[in-house]
């Protein structure tokens, strides 16, 4: 079993490596966003989890371009298009 987990992520990375290293930052930054906002979901700590959704998105964007995965490009797209609106609004507001 492990072995065949090893394996997996070792033939991920040969495949591309790009797409292996932006899927592990993208989810670095979706793990750690998700718990930012678990965390302070009483008070949202918006400034932090939000950045780092959009990041994660476009990071997804990214390594499923390469991997040309489409239904994975559209769903980061579209969340790349909400975390853009949400930070433009944070922005907005702050001013």
């Amino acid at each position: 079993m492990i072995a065949t987990v090893k394996q997996f992520f070792k033939d991920s990375y040969t495949l591309s490596p790009v797409a292996f290293w932006c899927e592990t930052f993208e989810t670095i930054l979706l793990v750690g966003g998700s718990a930012v906002l678990t965390f302070t979901v009483l008070d949202p700590a918006t400034w932090i989890f939000v950045p780092m959704y959009l990041v994660g998105s476009i990071l997804g964007i990214i390594s499923s371009v390469i991997r040309k995965v489409a239904m994975v490009i559209f769903l980061c797209s579209w969340f790349t298009v909400m975390n853009l609106i949400a930070l433009t609004t944070l922005i907005i507001n702050a001013i």
